[in-house]
């Protein structure tokens, strides 16, 4: 069974970074694409960053320049680097890890961004 644990979220003002991570119970490089979305109160989940096994990211719109994805396949951890925060940011972020037909969640982890 995969396990996606998520980390790094917490209260900053805004402008501030943080960096999350997300820890997965066997090898990230088992899965075809990994991600972050994030659901803001009373909105739909939405993807922020996602990255292919090869390495390509994509972005939303509202991520890019602020935000970078990334991976180590040596310590099966997906990162989300995220600076120049803005309170809209604000969300519970979930990690997202997808192969062979399947979508794995993490528990989420709350980023709250004052003004």
């Amino acid at each position: 069974q995969v396990r996606l644990v998520e980390s790094g979220g917490g209260l900053v003002q805004g402008g501030g970074s943080l960096r999350l991570s997300c820890a997965a119970s066997g090898s990230i490089n088992s899965f075809s694409v990994m991600g972050w979305y994030r659901q803001a109160p009373g909105k739909v989940r939405e993807s922020v960053a996602v990255i292919t096994r090869g390495g390509a990211t994509t972005y939303a719109d509202s991520a890019k320049g602020r935000f970078t994805i990334s991976k180590d396949n040596a310590q099966n951890t997906l990162y989300l680097q995220m600076n120049s925060l803005k309170p809209e940011d604000t969300a519970v972020y979930y990690c997202n890890a997808y192969r062979l037909g399947d979508n794995y969640w993490g528990q989420g982890t709350q980023v709250t961004v004052s003004s």
